[in-house]
């Protein structure tokens, strides 16, 4: 008999890993769109809400004074600005004080839908940014970056996007940039000295390889939603998640 009969070799399985690279993190959303059949909106919905909770987790209100419960959400056009809509919306709930800038409005229905919704809740959207950082850190007790995200450029985004990233990076007061932060190469990171340098940082249903370089007070991930065949697929070591969390710290 050919020795191929009694190959008795154990299945490959895929390495465990902690982080994703752009190419995998496609892959992963792709299969939870086209496999899975979630919806996008169910996807932003789902990231938005764990966004507000890891705000609520790295500033929990009653450790807050009033100023410091004031809440800028910078949304871009894309993807990660529909879910920064929908992180504000969340911290409203959470009786936070959201206020909303869009340094360029979408045409797309989803965004609509969220201002909408954001809107009715009276959810103060600014007409500007100023450029003058001081006022920001006087008004505000932090701000969250959902800007740009991952897969999009700075040069792609605009020269509303470019200015209002410019005022980021200067700012005192704690930033929380949502899955990769604004500007950063979602493989390779962020230059500390021309790029925002989050406080926290909350993954989507896992951390990108640029997390292996943020240094910040908190890492959350966002993964809870993905099942456990998607996981195993992508060989995702992700952390446990306490009781009905649907963040976890790393």
């Amino acid at each position: 008999m050919s020795s191929s009969v009694h190959n008795t070799s154990p299945v490959q399985l895929p390495e465990e890993r902690r982080f994703l690279s752009p190419s995998e993190a496609a892959a992963l959303e792709r299969e939870l769109l086209d496999e899975y059949r979630f919806g996008r909106q169910q996807l932003v919905e789902l990231c938005g809400h764990a966004s507000a909770v890891a705000v609520t987790k790295a500033f929990p209100l009653p450790s807050l004074s009033w100023k410091q419960r004031t809440v800028l959400v910078v949304c871009g056009p894309e993807q990660n600005g529909a879910v920064g809509l929908a992180c504000a919306r969340h911290l409203r709930v959470f009786e936070y004080q959201p206020s909303i800038f869009c340094p360029a409005r979408s045409a797309d229905a989803l965004h609509r839908d969220l201002t909408t919704q954001c809107e009715k809740m009276d959810i103060p959207f600014l007409s500007f940014l100023p450029a003058e950082v001081r006022l920001i850190d006087d008004a505000y007790g932090l701000v969250v970056d959902a800007v740009l995200g991952p897969g999009v450029q700075l040069a792609e985004a605009g020269g509303h996007c470019a200015r209002a990233l410019a005022t980021l990076r200067r700012l005192s007061i704690p930033l929380v940039s949502l899955d990769v932060p604004s500007g950063w190469d979602a493989e390779a990171g962020g230059d500390s000295r021309d790029e925002v340098q989050p406080d926290v940082l909350v993954s989507f249903a896992a951390p990108k390889s640029c997390a292996g370089r943020f240094s910040g007070r908190h890492h959350f991930v966002a993964g809870r939603f993905v099942p456990d065949d998607v996981r195993r697929k992508f060989g995702l070591h992700l952390p446990k998640y306490t009781g009905t969390d649907c963040v976890a710290s790393l």
